[in-house]
């Protein structure tokens, strides 16, 4: 129960902190609504059961090992996340967003996920981790890949809320603008520095 304890205060910890994919979920949160922000989040969890079973299995491990393979992954994210960030600044105010633009989509979280390098390095982390069980690899593998999806569930949903939170802020237009670009900003932050450490 100890090992148990702590890998889900990890667990929390690494997949709850700010990072690219937690900041676009209370940007289009706020920006869209809880609603309408759902599918992404539907994304964003599927996603990351992707980078689960992607990290989990070492399939990551051996493509980045493969030379060349790591800056191009990365260049490819950055471009996205600066596209992202573009469309978060960018974003008009509630009012208007809910006649004007189309909802956030679901793929769009996906992809957010399986770029976002954060996601890779914390699962890296919690994988690597203290063994729970006394079992085969393959049953602790799955047990730990089971925590991390309810986590990363309940993770996202408090995100959302917090961003839905933040709508009333969205309906006047100076002050949309002013949150949209800080998230925007506060996007490009936090890859930058997962990429720099």
């Amino acid at each position: 129960m100890e090992g148990l304890a702590g890998f889900l205060i990890a667990a929390f910890a690494l997949t709850g902190s700010p990072g690219p994919n937690t900041l676009s979920l209370v940007a289009v949160g706020s920006a869209y609504g809880r609603k309408r922000g759902l599918r992404y989040m539907l994304g964003l969890n599927l996603g990351m059961v992707l980078v689960i079973a992607i990290t989990g299995s070492g399939i990551s491990g051996l493509l980045f090992a493969v030379p060349f393979v790591a800056p191009i992954v990365i260049s490819i994210a950055a471009l996205y996340f600066v596209y992202l960030a573009f469309k978060i600044a960018t974003a008009p105010p509630l009012k208007e967003a809910e006649s004007n633009t189309k909802d956030p989509k679901w793929f769009e979280g996906v992809i957010i996920s399986l770029f976002n390098p954060k996601a890779y390095a914390a699962m890296a982390a919690l994988f690597s981790s203290a063994m729970l069980l006394s079992t085969n690899l393959w049953i602790e593998g799955l047990f730990k890949a089971g925590i991390l999806v309810l986590v990363i569930v309940v993770v996202n949903i408090a995100w959302l809320l917090l961003g839905a939170a933040l709508t009333p802020y969205f309906r006047n237009e100076r002050s949309s603008r002013i949150i949209n670009i800080g998230f925007a900003i506060l996007l490009l932050v936090s890859v930058a520095s997962t990429l720099i450490f």
